[in-house]
C-alpha cells in the first residue's frame, strides 16, 4: 500500500471509512512492515496477527480509528488472549486472560492488535534492551538507545510501521523514547488515564499510560477517547472543557515560558541539547511567546531518593506476586542484575521511607505550582535529553550498576518531576544533532515542555502550532518499512 506512511491513523481510518482500503489491507500492510524492520531495530516482542484478523472477522469495529492497525506495549496492559512478559524472563509465556480497561477503550475507539512493542524488564531503566528479547536499536542510528522504558514503540513509529502506538511513563517513558527517536509524546495527569481493572494507579501513582505518535493530532484524538474515570478511581484529573483534539485547531494565546535548562540534580545540557533549547526558545519567541531563564528550587536528592524506594517496593512486591501467581518462588538469576538488587531494596525499605518518599513528591509539586504562579509562568520547556541517545549497552539493567547509575541520572534528569508532580508534560521533535558517519540524518533530541495539573490543553494547543511552524513528520530515518 504505496500511501500508508503518508497518513497518520486518523488518516488511515479516513481511507476506511470512504472505502479506499480495507481493514485487512491495513492490517497486512502494518504486518509486513513490521517483519521488514524488526532484523534491524527488534522493537517487537511479539506478532499476533492471527488475533487482529479474528477481531476483524468478528466484525463490529466502529469509532473513529475503526480498522487502523495497533500495538500494545508488552508493560502495563494485557489484551486477551495474547503473550504478555513485562520483558522479564520470570513472566515468560504468561498469557493475558482479559482486556485491560485501557485497551477496551482502544477497541472502542476502533484499533486492531495486532502485536507488542519491547520494553526492558518492568520498565526498569532508560533503554530498551533485556535478556529475553535483546537490543531494541535506534532507527537514526542502529548503534544507539531508542530510550526506555517504551523505546519498542517509538522506534516502531519512528520506523514507519504504524503512526501511532502505545506506550507507558513511569518516570520519563514516554517522553524519552519519542525523544530518542524523533516522535511526539505527551504524559498525562495523574487520574487521567485508566490503569485498571485490577488496580487504578502504577507505582503508587507515579505511572501512566498513553501514546507515541507521529502527528499530534493522534496524540490528542486518543487521549480523547481514553482519558477518565474507571471503576475503583481514588482521584481524577480534572475534564477538559473542549476536546483535546480541537485545541489543535487554533495556535493558544501568548504565552509566558519558564527556560529551565538545568535539571534538579545540577545536570546541564550537553552542547547539542543546549543547541536544541536555544534554537526553541528563538522558536518560541518569533511565535509570540515570552520565554525567561527561570527554574523551582526543587530537591533533586530527596526526590531521587523517594523514587528509588517507591519503584523498588512495587517491584518487589510485583515479584511477589508474580511467584505466588505461578506457584514457586521468582529466583534472582530469573531476573536481570539491578532489577534482583532493586527487588532485594524493595523488601527492606521502611514504611516510613515511603511516607516520606510520597511527602517528598508532595513538596515537589507544591513547589512546582508555587513557581508557576509566582513568575505567571504558563508552562515550563526543558531539554527531554541531555545529550544525544547513548549508545546501547550503557544504561542496561546488565551493565556495571555505578557506570549504569551515572549514565541515567545524566540522560533525562527533569523527567521524572513530572511523574512525581502528577503534571503533563510533552516531548516535542524540534531538534536534531549534526550529522554523524553512523547517524547521516543526525540524532533527534526533543524538546520538553511542563504544565499545571490538568493542562494537557495547553500543552496540546502550544504542540500543535509548533508542529504547524516547525514540522517532522515528513522526516525519515534510515531504517525506514516499506
Amino acid at each position: 500500500m504505496k500511501a500508508y506512511s503518508e497518513h497518520d491513523g486518523l488518516g488511515l481510518a479516513e481511507l476506511v471509512r470512504t472505502r479506499q482500503v480495507s481493514p485487512e489491507d491495513l492490517l497486512e500492510t502494518a504486518v509486513a512492515r513490521a517483519e521488514s524492520v524488526q532484523s534491524q531495530i527488534n522493537c517487537f516482542a511479539a506478532l499476533y496477527p492471527d488475533l487482529a484478523r479474528e477481531q476483524l472477522k468478528a466484525g463490529g469495529i466502529e469509532g473513529p480509528y475503526a480498522g487502523v492497525p495497533f500495538v500494545v506495549k508488552d508493560l502495563g496492559v494485557e489484551v486477551k488472549g495474547a503473550p504478555v512478559t513485562s520483558g522479564s524472563r520470570a513472566f515468560k509465556g504468561n498469557v493475558a486472560s482479559r482486556d485491560s480497561t485501557l485497551v477496551e477503550r482502544f477497541r472502542k475507539a476502533g484499533l486492531v492488535f495486532f502485536g507488542a512493542t519491547t520494553t526492558p524488564e518492568f520498565g526498569l531503566t532508560l533503554t530498551t534492551e533485556s535478556t529475553l528479547y535483546g537490543q531494541s536499536r535506534n532507527p537514526w542510528d542502529t548503534t544507539r538507545t531508542t530510550g526506555g522504558s517504551s523505546g519498542g514503540a517509538a522506534a516502531a513509529v519512528a520506523a514507519g510501521v504504524l503512526p501511532v502506538a502505545h506506550a507507558s511513563d513511569g518516570g520519563g517513558s514516554i517522553r524519552i523514547p519519542a525523544a530518542c527517536c524523533g516522535v511526539f509524546g505527551l504524559k498525562a495527569s495523574r487520574g487521567r488515564m485508566p490503569m485498571g481493572p485490577a488496580k487504578t494507579e502504577g507505582w503508587n501513582g507515579l505511572s501512566t499510560v498513553g501514546v507515541v505518535s507521529r502527528t499530534v493530532r493522534d496524540t490528542a484524538a486518543l487521549l480523547d477517547l481514553t482519558h477518565g474515570p474507571e471503576t475503583g478511581s481514588r482521584y481524577g484529573a480534572p475534564a477538559p472543557a473542549l476536546s483535546y483534539l480541537s485545541e489543535l485547531e487554533r495556535d493558544p494565546r501568548p504565552l509566558r515560558i519558564a527556560f529551565w535548562p538545568v535539571a534538579p540534580n545540577g545536570t546541564k545540557p550537553d552542547a547539542d541539547a543546549a543547541e536544541g533549547l536555544a534554537n526553541t526558545v528563538k522558536l518560541l519567541e518569533s511565535l509570540g511567546h515570552i520565554v525567561v531563564e527561570a527554574a523551582p528550587m526543587i530537591d533533586g536528592e530527596a526526590l531521587a531518593k523517594a523514587g528509588l524506594f517507591t519503584i523498588s517496593a512495587n517491584i518487589a512486591a510485583l515479584v511477589e506476586e508474580r511467584g505466588i501467581a505461578r506457584g514457586s518462588p521468582v529466583a534472582d538469576d530469573e531476573l536481570e542484575p539491578i532489577t534482583a538488587s532493586m527487588v532485594r531494596l524493595g523488601r527492606t525499605v521502611p514504611m516510613m521511607e515511603l511516607a516520606k518518599a510520597n511527602n517528598a513528591f508532595i513538596t515537589a509539586a507544591i513547589i512546582y505550582e508555587h513557581f508557576l504562579d509566582a513568575g505567571q509562568f504558563d508552562l515550563t520547556l526543558s531539554p527531554t535529553l541531555h545529550r544525544a541517545p547513548d549508545l546501547l549497552g550503557t544504561m542496561a539493567l546488565t551493565a556495571d550498576p555505578g557506570a549504569m547509575g551515572a549514565a541515567v541520572a545524566g540522560f533525562a534528569p527533569h523527567c521524572a518531576l513530572f511523574n512525581q508532580t502528577g503534571c503533563p508534560a510533552m516531548s516535542v521533535p524540534l531538534h536534531w544533532t549534526k550529522p554523524t558517519a553512523t547517524a547521516p540524518a543526525g540524532l533527534p533530541i526533543g524538546m520538553m515542555f511542563g504544565a499545571r495539573y490538568g493542562r494537557e490543553d495547553l500543552l496540546l494547543s502550544l504542540a500543535g502550532q509548533l508542529e504547524r511552524a516547525a514540522p517532522w513528520a515528513h522526516k525519515k530515518p534510515p531504517v525506514w518499512a516499506g
